[in-house]
């Protein structure tokens, strides 16, 4: 896999810090395409790390950079589930001086070296695709989906790797009917809502796949953020998922 610096990713010109409950605009230096966002292809998937620039592309929404976890990543993961099963972590970090820093905030167990070069790597990535100083990461060891239900986000973009587990769910656009979403589901379960119309229409992601989930904070993105949801998990099971926003 390439590094930020092999690759020309193209900034934005304003960055502004969000949360969640709170929609933040974030406008990219592009011009917008006559497009309609819900009957447009919305995704952009393949395994070249240039993928990641295609966040840019209107009405691209989410984007998936498809690869597979070194073995002492893996390894590094299990034994982090099994020594410390209630392990997280929230913080701001600075990309350059990340590696120092990540190293200090995990435990020392075998293959953790690799890990944190590969966590140091996506943190690189995701600064220099928007020219972030700082990047907001979370790390949780989760034994439930910790968002059940399909939404988008009130944000600019996210980036969701899941380390070990199964990983994160997305609808198409083109499948979907968004007035189903929150409290347009009348109380009504995803699947009895008519958010969309058969099982077979949600798609997932892999273990290890890099996941960009643009929000709808992005100006012009505004009511077109990236559907998605968290996973089910079995009983016994875990899932060890990062998220990395704007600083």
């Amino acid at each position: 896999m390439q590094t930020a610096e092999q690759i020309k990713l193209d900034p934005a010109t304003s960055i502004d810090s969000s949360n969640d409950s709170e929609t933040t605009l974030y406008s990219p230096d592009r011009s917008p395409t006559q497009v309609n966002p819900e009957t447009h292809p919305n995704s952009a998937i393949g395994d070249s790390i240039e993928i990641l620039t295609k966040i840019y592309d209107d009405p691209i929404n989410l984007v998936v950079l498809q690869r597979p976890l070194e073995s002492q990543v893996q390894h590094y993961c299990r034994q982090l589930i099994a020594a410390k099963p209630n392990f997280s972590m929230r913080a701001v970090f600075r990309p350059e001086t990340s590696q120092q820093s990540l190293a200090e905030s995990f435990p020392e167990l075998e293959g953790k070296s690799a890990f944190i070069k590969d966590l140091a790597l996506l943190m690189e990535l995701y600064s220099c695709l928007f020219d972030l100083e700082e990047v907001g990461l979370r790390i949780q060891l989760l034994d439930r989906a910790m968002c059940p239900r399909f939404h988008t986000d009130k944000l600019g973009c996210r980036l969701v790797t899941t380390y070990l587990g199964p990983g994160t769910e997305w609808l198409h656009n083109n499948v979907l009917d968004r007035s189903k979403l929150g409290a347009g589901n009348q109380g009504l379960s995803d699947d009895k809502s008519g958010l969309y119309s058969a099982d077979a229409e949600i798609e997932q992601v892999a273990e290890g796949d890099i996941v960009l989930l643009k929000g709808d904070g992005w100006i012009g993105n505004e009511g077109h953020g990236a559907v998605h949801r968290s996973p089910a998990v079995s009983q016994g099971d875990k899932r060890i998922v990062v998220t990395m926003d704007f600083g």
